[in-house]
């Protein structure tokens, strides 16, 4: 007798979805389809002759290391490197704080595995990540959703709301936000830094994209502000007490195949992190710690950051330009200085959706912004990465779908 295997699922699964964003892609690989709908770097700009180089050397200098197991935290010589440099960011930070992951995705999943009990609360930026949603999915959680402007979270209602609802944690990407591309202003990052401490709820702070800034003055992340308020830090040079997990990662910078990512938080939190990725995936790809380390260690990661920062700037204008000449009036975007996206609220009539189908008959494509919301709203709303696209083909792209929402109006 064959099992019925849909008699058997966990409860878990009825709350898990599909990545939209993955479905639609299905739709964006045809040759000529323009797509404006995926969140991929440039793979142009992938160091490949300095990855192929540091892949021979780890492989014929330290095989015994970056081919056996590996510890779960990560490879040593890489986290007292991440270290240093989380600490010239202004994050103090040991060996001690970093814990190494497998894709920054991994992030949000341990925080879940440790502080998510069914029915937990989640405070989210709304819109937000949808690869967050996804992983806290899993785990039954609600949602506080905190609408957005141009200067990221809005806080004026946030301690009344925390009083309220008392989330475990906030999730939050202060840096060129996927998938807005907002950043929060710095006024408000002190002030959302000393509400959380306050009333005692964990941030998460997810910032792929802080390296990515190619415009403007860089903003101080929500763990620096944080590690300030106490002396125990100033004091041992680490983030030895605080209220932030912080995610970064090597996918936007080297590449994302890697899967190479790391969490810095306090130690106790570390320990938590580690126990909890042990029964996940043991370690980390020792491979590509060891190539990701050794790119650092030969001063690589400066040259490679400034030239994606020069394509995207490039790319990002050009975007401004087509929309100006293509799309009508009453269409509103964001205005990024850094990151991969920009963000598009159409008039409220118009479903994102619905436009998505024709868009793709006319071989361009975007991502809806819908499944960025966790209350429902945003189906006039929709998301354009302009990173992986040429100039003159984001013109032709943005031509195109200018001509779809014209005829919608």
């Amino acid at each position: 007798m064959c099992a019925d295997w849909s008699a058997l699922y966990a409860r878990r699964l009825e709350w898990m979805t599909t990545s939209a964003i993955r479905e639609i892609l299905k739709f964006a690989q045809a040759a000529d389809v323009i797509s404006l709908a995926g969140g991929w770097p440039e793979a142009d700009l992938f160091p490949v002759k300095q990855l192929d180089e540091v892949c021979h050397h780890v492989r014929t200098q330290t095989p015994r290391q970056s081919l056996q197991y590996g510890l779960t935290d990560g490879l040593p010589p890489l986290r007292q490197a991440l270290a240093e440099y989380m600490t010239e960011a202004g994050i103090p930070a040991k060996m001690e704080n970093i814990v190494i992951i497998s894709g920054s995705q991994q992030g949000p999943d341990l925080m879940g595995r440790i502080f998510l009990d069914e029915g937990d609360t989640v405070l989210v930026e709304n819109p937000t990540f949808l690869g967050a949603l996804q992983s806290f999915n899993a785990y039954g959680v609600k949602y506080l959703p905190m609408a957005m402007d141009e200067e990221g979270l809005r806080i004026d209602h946030l301690e009344e709301l925390i009083s309220q609802r008392r989330p475990k944690f906030m999730y939050l990407q202060p840096n060129f936000q996927n998938p807005s591309g907002v950043s929060m202003s710095l006024e408000r990052r002190q002030r959302l830094v000393e509400i959380a401490a306050r009333a005692g709820v964990p941030i998460l702070e997810d910032d792929p994209y802080s390296a990515l800034r190619f415009e403007g003055k860089a903003l101080p992340p929500l763990i620096a502000i944080d590690a300030a308020r106490y002396p125990e830090n100033a004091a041992s040079g680490s983030y030895a007490k605080g209220n932030v997990v912080y995610l970064n990662t090597f996918s936007k910078t080297l590449a994302p195949g890697l899967r190479v990512a790391w969490a810095v938080c306090p130690p106790v939190v570390a320990q938590q992190f580690v126990m909890a990725k042990q029964g996940s995936d043991l370690h980390t790809n020792a491979l590509a710690q060891a190539m990701a380390y050794e790119f650092m260690r030969r001063g690589w990661l400066p040259a490679q950051i400034q030239r994606i920062r020069e394509t995207y700037l490039a790319r990002r204008n050009a975007m401004y330009e087509a929309i100006a000449a293509h799309f009508p009036p009453g269409v509103r975007h964001t205005h990024p200085q850094g990151g991969l996206f920009l963000w598009v609220e159409l008039p409220e009539k118009l479903n994102a959706v619905e436009l998505l189908k024709e868009a793709v008959e006319r071989k361009v494509a975007f991502v809806p912004g819908g499944p960025f919301f966790v209350d429902g709203s945003g189906r006039n709303t929709l998301r354009l990465s302009f990173a992986s696209v040429p100039p003159e083909t984001i013109h032709e792209g943005i031509k195109r779908l200018g001509e779809v929402i014209k005829a919608h109006l």
